[in-house]
């Protein structure tokens, strides 16, 4: 009966020390906040862990120097740059709790045990609705 305790104990402490683990992963990936300037110094994305836009600093001077689908392209490539510093400060943070041989970014963006099949994504039938008729079920 004492082994059996014993190996009672064991597994409890296992698992505390894994729900530990744990717990201090989720916090070190929701302090993630990579931050990144355009070339031009006028816009600055930061991005959390899950590539989530958290913050946005727009000089002044942008709306001066860009038009305004020029000043989206600034930003969506100043929040890609962060989002990528995030992503592998992310995969960072989760190699070490991870079994070898497993890759933190396909954990991350969940498709760690998926075929490429699997991911890619369904081809959209292009749909004509120029002969349909709303309001019947006669022709147009």
């Amino acid at each position: 009966m004492a082994d059996h305790r014993a190996q009672v104990e064991d597994l409890l402490a296992d698992y505390r020390r894994g729900r530990d683990q744990l717990a201090g992963v989720h916090r070190a990936l929701a302090a993630v906040n990579e931050s990144s300037t355009s070339p031009c110094g006028l816009v600055t994305a930061t991005v959390s862990a899950q590539g989530l836009l958290t913050g946005l600093v727009v000089a002044d001077g942008a709306y001066r120097s860009y038009r305004p689908h020029e000043l989206a392209a600034v930003i969506v490539a100043a929040t890609a740059v962060a989002a990528d510093r995030a992503s592998r400060v992310a995969c960072e943070i989760v190699a070490p709790v991870l079994p070898s041989g497993t890759d933190p970014a396909a954990l991350l963006r969940g498709t760690a045990d998926l075929t490429p099949a699997e991911t890619d994504p369904l081809p959209v039938e292009d749909e004509s609705f120029e002969d349909v008729h709303w309001l019947g079920t006669g022709k147009p």
